[in-house]
């Protein structure tokens, strides 16, 4: 018989929600369905379509018989795919609930996204803070030699191939600062840091990333599911000549 103890959520559900649900289920553990842990893939999206929502799904059924429910952010603050991921799990008979995080009224301050903290760590760091508190988290800060724009990657090695000294942008510093849906906030950069412009394949947030990577003369990398050596160079060649 499996115990069910797991809550899994994607994007950052509402805070709110997020508190009625540990409250609830204090010993419950919270899984980011958004990581991609090698489950089975299950045959339901397009081929062609976003990795991270592929995550979701597989996560999703490979939890099938642990999960107490779903917390599964639908609006600005994740995209639509996320709200018709929503509803076709919901139309399969999950236990799920969902969530708008739109509202700016719970900023909260910017010190993880701008630390001497390796790159990979910085974006770990900050979206299990999404469920785990990082109060009175006391980091170095530093001066940005690179930046990172964008959503947490499909494939995080990528983040490895950044020096200590990269600073994040995009939707990653919105999770950082509890405004996810902030578009403001979003295309911030400070614009003498040379930056790479991150997107997964298939994402709206492409339009954003080129947008930007064109009128800060950064770069724009779009990846479907793990970095290729092609995609490695290009940014080891960006990072070395700027």
């Amino acid at each position: 018989m499996n115990v069910k103890n797991i809550i899994g959520f994607w994007g950052y559900p509402h805070p709110d929600l997020i508190d009625k649900y540990k409250k609830m289920y204090p010993n419950a553990v919270w899984v980011d369905f958004d990581i991609d842990y090698g489950f089975n893939k299950q045959d339901i999206l397009p081929e062609s379509y976003c990795a991270i929502i592929k995550n979701i799904i597989n996560a999703a059924f490979h939890y099938k018989n642990e999960l107490l429910i779903i917390l599964a952010p639908i609006g600005k603050d994740k995209c639509d795919s996320g709200w018709f991921c929503y509803e076709l799990l919901k139309d399969m008979g999950f236990n799920i609930v969902s969530s708008i995080f739109e509202e700016k009224t719970y900023r909260r301050e910017i010190k993880i996204s701008t630390s001497n903290l390796p790159l990979r760590e910085k974006v770990e760091l900050i979206t299990k803070g999404i469920y785990d508190s990082n109060e009175g988290l006391k980091l170095k800060q530093s001066k940005a030699r690179f930046g990172f724009w964008g959503v947490p990657p499909n494939d995080l090695s990528i983040l490895e191939l950044f020096p200590d000294e990269t600073h994040l942008y995009g939707w990653t510093r919105c999770v950082e600062a509890m405004s996810p849906a902030d578009i403001e906030l979003e295309m911030y950069i400070d614009k003498d840091v040379p930056t790479v412009f991150y997107s997964q394949s298939f994402c709206s947030k492409s339009q954003l990333a080129k947008y930007l990577a064109d009128k800060y003369n950064g770069l724009y990398i779009d990846i479907d599911d793990t970095v290729t050596n092609s995609t490695k160079a290009k940014i080891e060649a960006f990072l070395r000549l700027r």
